[in-house]
């Protein structure tokens, strides 16, 4: 074979390489890699659903338990607040306990504490069980992506994150919609007994077919200040996130000495961290480009995903009247796309720049705000589903590529650490952007309601024509004079709440889909590496 020859069938073996081939990914795969997949999304599942199936229960656990609304909010912070000071920390726990040891001890952890919050008969029992669930399920996302992501080959490793994606997004959806049926049919305890059979079929499954990597090594001591600096630091910012609004913010001394807390403890972190030699949190996977782009992108893209993923559920409940069940049921379509899209990009991941499976995506979900955002209190179940196909479709073609090189650079050793900053950023991202967007509607629907105030006076025809429409409507029912007319001022301020609160929803909406928009040009930083050989190519 001559040299020309030789060198023209080198250049063609490269070109046939996929473009985004992580160092971490094994070259074969695990044998049992669909048996595992199934495993680990289990566990994923089982934690995402819990995060959000609580919610629909609140207000029989408030019955039940006879607690308030600030203090029933606990059994939802406490449990998040544990799980992400948890995030973060899954790579060093995995490491000083074995990966395996660690993973099935969180699932047993989160499937004890699942029984114990059902069988809680007071809030203070309810919230520490829902700590120590917390503590469990902190483990369960991220360890699940890093088994996932060593499990199969590098060809397939855009098949790997899309399997975790039907966990991590298809979750949330059904949520709400199994957790409304169970406390409607048989109480609010069953929304965690149903973990039960799931965490021990998850926790045999792991038993029998994961296995610890051959490079993982036991630190030789702990960093106790870390660990601390963590728990303040996390733990300061992520209850100022999700109090932040019912305290006025910075109105409250207390929020600000929580957000100076957590930004000197935060800071105290980084510089321990970077100057020891053995780390409970390893900030320097973020000298890869690759890492630090793609958590800064999935930071923009946590926000703007959560800001519809929040509100849309609340708007079907709250301005259309509807039931969970009935929110569920508009919110499968979406779900149902999101899965097919990750199944179809996961295959196609190595084939395409994946800066252009995310582009496509971000205009696919901002096109579907830009749909929501036309939305009004008239609409009816049928009027959310393209525009909930579009969001899914877009969610599966963003996610899936952006996981994939996020994590593509780093070393089998590393991923661990990596897998946990990523997911930590991006949870961290939806935390801000679920506490943006209730402070951003709430000033929106006072803002448009004034607004809307200035056209409706006792002067005005239309307006007197629809209280004297309304009074009557309610004399015609049994209602004396002027107690109809008292009732016909609370309907008619009532309505032009509810339009000030789609007004302050389309806005919403709107600025989702301008956020997403924003990922498009940062994608120019992404470059794209060949294999674990070191071949890179860059695309600038």
């Amino acid at each position: 074979m001559s040299a020309a020859n030789a060198v023209e069938q080198e250049s063609t073996e490269l070109d046939d390489q996929p473009l985004v081939e992580p160092l971490s990914a094994p070259i074969e795969g695990a044998p049992h890699k669909y048996l595992i997949a199934f495993a680990v999304v289990l566990a994923a599942l089982m934690q995402v659903i819990d995060s959000s199936i609580v919610n629909v229960a609140l207000p029989d656990m408030m019955g039940n338990l006879g607690a308030s609304l600030d203090e029933i909010a606990w059994v939802s912070t406490g449990y998040i607040l544990a799980s992400v000071i948890i995030i973060p920390l899954t790579g060093w726990l995995g490491e000083f306990f074995g990966r395996k040891r660690y993973f099935v001890g969180s699932i047993i952890l989160f499937t004890i504490a699942s029984f114990l919050c059902g069988a809680s008969h007071s809030l203070g029992a309810l919230v520490f069980w829902r700590i120590v669930q917390g503590l469990g399920g902190g483990a369960l996302m991220t360890v699940s992506q890093a088994v996932l992501f060593e499990s199969f080959p590098r060809r397939e490793a855009g098949t790997a994150m899309a399997l975790f994606g039907l966990g991590v997004m298809v979750g949330p959806t059904i949520g709400p919609t199994l957790g409304g049926w169970l406390t409607d049919n048989y109480g609010w305890p069953w929304i965690f007994y149903v973990n039960l059979p799931v965490g021990v079929l998850a926790a045999a499954m792991i038993i029998g077919y994961v296995h610890d990597p051959e490079y993982q090594r036991r630190p030789p001591s702990v960093d106790y200040m870390g660990i601390a600096l963590l728990a303040v630091s996390v733990g300061s910012l992520q209850y100022l996130l999700e109090q932040g609004q019912r305290a006025d913010w910075f109105d409250s001394r207390f929020m600000i000495l929580l957000a100076f807390t957590g930004i000197a403890t935060g800071a105290g972190l980084v510089w321990r961290e970077l100057t020891i030699d053995f780390p409970v949190i390893d900030f320097r996977v973020l000298k890869h480009r690759q890492m630090w782009v793609g958590t800064f992108l999935g930071v923009v893209m946590g926000v703007g995903l959560f800001a519809s993923v929040f509100t849309l559920p609340v708007f079907l409940q709250n301005n259309l009247r509807m039931t969970a069940q009935q929110t569920g049921i508009v919110l499968v379509p979406g779900a149902l796309a999101t899965a097919v899209s990750m199944a179809v990009v996961g295959r196609v991941t190595n084939k395409f720049d994946p800066r252009v499976l995310i582009t496509i995506g971000a205009l696919l979900f901002a096109g579907a705000m830009f749909k929501l955002s036309r939305i009004t209190g008239e609409s009816g179940s049928s009027d959310f589903f393209w525009a909930l196909i579009m969001r899914g479709a877009g969610l599966g073609m963003m996610f899936v590529p952006l996981t994939t090189i996020t994590l593509a650079e780093l070393s089998p050793r590393e991923l661990g650490q990596g897998s946990g900053l990523y997911n930590f950023f991006r949870q961290l991202g939806g935390s801000l952007g679920i506490a943006a967007i209730a402070t951003l509607l709430s000033h929106y629907t006072a803002q448009f309601r004034a607004i809307l105030a200035e056209h409706i006076s006792i002067g005005d025809p239309t307006t007197m024509g629809r209280l004297d429409m309304l009074t009557r409507a309610l004399v015609a029912r049994g209602a004396d004079p002027w107690t109809a007319r008292e009732r016909a001022l609370e309907l008619l301020d009532r309505q032009l709440m509810g339009q000030a609160s789609v007004i302050a929803y389309s806005r919403i909406y709107v600025l989702s889909a301008v956020l997403i928009l924003a990922l498009i040009p940062l994608l120019v930083l992404v470059r794209h590496t060949r294999g674990a050989a070191g071949a890179q190519h860059v695309m600038e």
